[in-house]
Formats: C-alpha cells, structure tokens, sequence
C-alpha cells in the first residue's frame, strides 16, 4: 500500500475534493507488479468557486501572505466585529488553523466550526466583539506545520517555524494594520487535533504573546516531548488553557489530555486556569468542536462581559432548519418535547431585524434580501443559534 496524490507538478497544483478543497492522501493498493489503477481527478485544490455562506465580517486579509519563516505562502482571512468599520473601538484577536473549516460548510472538509454564527451570537448578546485570524492549513504541509517535533512514522517536525510565523510575521502584521489590543492579556490561540497540539505548544512557547489558548482533541501522541516541553517552560505568567475530549475518540485521548493537566499543575498553573471539558458523546469531528467553540470562547475572553450562549444548546441534539439555502419559508423543528418560545432574526452585520414571540414553527423572510442570516431559537431548554441562507 502506498499514500499519495495527484499534483500538475508540485504540491501548490495538488488535487482536490468534489468542492475544490482539501483531499486527504489517497490509497493505492497493489497486489502485484503489474496492477493498472485508474484514478479520476475531482478538481484541483483551490479551483472551487467563492463559498456563498459567509457574512461580510469575513474579509480575505490576503489570499498569498508569505510566511518567510517557511518560504511558502498562505491565505489569511479575518472575522472583523459588526461594527468594526463604524467605531474607533480596539480589539482582542484569536489565532486559529485550519482556516477552511472556521467559516464556510462550503469549503470545508467535514464540515465547519461556525465560528461566525457563534460571534455573531455574542454580539447580538452585548459582546463587544473579537477579531478572529483565520490561518488556511497548507494541505500536505499540514502535518509538518501542525507539529514541532518529529514522528517516526508520520514525519512532521516544522511547528516552531509555523509557531515562529504566527508570532514573528503574522501578529506584527495584524497589529499594525488592523485595531487589535496588542497585549498577551487580550491574545489568544486556539486548534483541533494536531491544531490543539501546535496551539499548546505555541501557548507554553510563547507564554509572553498568548494568555488564552483553546487546545480542542489534542494529538499528543504524535511526540511524547509534549509533555517534556510543557514542564521545561514552567508558568512564566498567568493563563487559561481550555482543554476538550470527547469520549468517542481515541481510546488514550482523555488520559493524555488528564496527564497533561497534571504536568501544568506541577508546573505551577492553578485549577482557574485549566480547564478540560469532557462528553461523553463527543467525536473527533468539526460538529464536535462547533458544539463547544462558544463555550471555549466565552470562557477564554469573556469574563464578566454580557453572555449570549450561557444556555446554548448543542448543535449534535438541535433543531433542524429546512429548506437551508430558501427562497422564502423556513421550517423549524424541535427536539420531541421541546416547546419554541421566540425567534429572533439578524442580519449578517449583527442588526436586529425581526422578532417572533409565539410557538409558530414558521418563518416567512421572503421580503429579505438575499444573503446570510443569523436566527437565535429560544425554547424552553434554552436557545440555539442557526445561519439561514436566503437565496
């Protein structure tokens, strides 16, 4: 058996999936020498056509950034807050990989974080808004960048370049040209699988540019000097680490995850500063990690600030919208047993533009124009937040 794919000469013309996307390595297998494979190309990565599901709060800061750390390029989009373009207001920025999966159920491999519904949620609910730095994964590079140390089988090894990237050439950029608060106590980072295990490495490396760090599924079997690492640094200043597992995983994941609490607590961080997330019913998946995102949000940067999810239902036991994309009527359906109290509609900027306060299951927004909207469900559970594509 071997791995690999089909590239036009290099990796930047490397194929993709069915939507222009990431497409993992493929499998060939041969049962003798003279085996014919017949292999039918999908698309080319990147050849896909702009997702149509984004709000205009996510802005492409540049689609061929170079990150001189690893001479290669990268695309970088923003979430920028509802009112960034009508305030002086300064904000605080999260950092995050696999910029495919953040935004867009378009584009990504198995589905997307929501990240914008969730901040979108927050400021319909009084938060003052946060900058979200979307980093595009480098497809075959990913496994390199994602890792700082090597494994015997998997190869990797470039993390404290890809970490040296985001500190020494991306920030500064992002600093300079957009209006963040600059400050570690305002900067945070965040990942899954082997993103949790970069963005820990990054949160323990660089303790003096990081004070909140979201490390989700976290591939710490890739190199045991994880944990080495992590004593090594020590607490050199005051944090919050948001751990998550879920118990559909790997069999070892919760007892890495527990090790690595008990190596930081050694290490002097205190129990309000870890914090590990466990469910039961949790899978190493995108739905997974969109489930717990506002809760990881709202406790990394949103203390004492007004709460919007502090009842936010999980999406893996929701309603369904339907049709989703329409053209006029939206249908919800509910749980068995769960009564609809209000639905309150938002436009892709964050502005209020109906409410309904019944139990009518039906919404009517054929007098809207086409776009993304963001729908908040109040039950009485407690609320979830959907987008709504009027087409």
């Amino acid at each position: 058996t071997f791995q690999g794919k089909i590239t036009r000469g290099s990796w930047a013309t490397v194929e993709g999936n069915a939507a222009g996307g990431f497409l993992p390595n493929r499998n060939f297998n041969f049962s003798s020498a003279t085996d014919t494979l017949y292999i039918s190309v999908l698309s080319w990565e990147g050849s896909a056509p702009p997702p149509t599901d984004l709000p205009p709060n996510v802005v492409v800061m540049d689609d061929d950034f170079f990150m001189s750390e690893l001479d290669r390029n990268r695309r970088i989009r923003l979430f920028l807050p509802s009112d960034y373009n009508s305030t002086d207001n300064h904000y605080p920025v999260l950092y995050m990989h696999d910029g495919q999966n953040l935004f867009s159920a378009q584009e990504a491999f198995a589905g997307e974080w929501e990240v914008d519904e969730a901040m979108l949620a927050f400021e319909a609910g009084g938060y003052s808004g946060a900058i979200i730095v979307a980093i595009d994964n480098g497809g075959a590079e990913r496994i390199n960048e994602y890792t700082p140390w090597v494994n015997a089988q998997y190869g990797g090894g470039d993390g404290a370049a890809y970490t040296a990237f985001v500190v020494n050439t991306l920030k500064p950029h992002i600093d300079a040209e957009y209006r963040t608060k600059p400050e570690r106590e305002h900067t945070g980072i965040m990942g899954s699988s082997l993103g949790g295990l970069i963005s820990h490495y990054a949160g323990m490396e660089y303790q003096n540019v990081f004070s909140k760090v979201g490390v989700f599924s976290p591939s710490f079997w890739f190199n045991s000097t994880v944990y080495t690492h992590s004593q090594s640094q020590g607490k050199q200043a005051p944090a919050r680490y948001f751990f998550l597992a879920g118990g559909q995983e790997s069999a070892n994941l919760i007892s890495q995850v527990n090790q690595m609490v008990g190596v930081m607590s050694d290490a002097g961080f205190t129990q309000e500063e870890l914090r590990f997330d466990i469910h039961p019913n949790g899978q190493h998946s995108e739905w997974f990690w969109a489930q717990e995102f506002p809760t990881a949000f709202e406790w990394l940067f949103m203390e004492g600030e007004v709460s919007s999810t502090s009842t936010h239902l999980p999406k893996g036991e929701s309603v369904r919208i339907y049709p989703n994309p329409t053209d006029a009527d939206v249908w919800i359906h509910l749980p068995e047993g769960e009564y609809m109290q209000s639905v309150a509609l938002y436009n892709a900027t964050g502005r209020l533009i109906s409410v309904q306060d019944s139990s009518d299951s039906h919404i009517d927004i054929s007098n809207l124009a086409q776009g993304i909207y963001v729908m908040r469900i109040v039950t009485d559970r407690g609320q979830y937040i959907h987008k709504v594509q009027k087409r």
